[in-house]
């Protein structure tokens, strides 16, 4: 993903902050909960098409634990 890309994009839901977990290919919002997919390096920013993290990743997320800050 670019890292210039990466920097422009937020939280369609909230105007926060996203974190980009390369392993899971998502971007992250530990604010709403949502995780967003990352297909082919393009990422899908419909909230619609977000995942709902539980409460143990909100919390794991919110350490910075896999991620990398946008």
């Amino acid at each position: 993903m670019d890292k210039q890309l990466l920097s422009m994009l937020v939280c369609p839901s909230c105007k926060g902050k996203l974190k980009y977990d390369r392993e899971a290919q998502e971007l992250i919002c530990t604010f709403d909960g949502l995780a967003y997919p990352v297909v082919d390096g393009v990422p899908n920013m419909l909230e619609t098409e977000a995942r709902h993290m539980t409460a143990e990743e909100k919390l794991e997320r919110a350490s910075g634990a896999a991620s990398t800050d946008v």
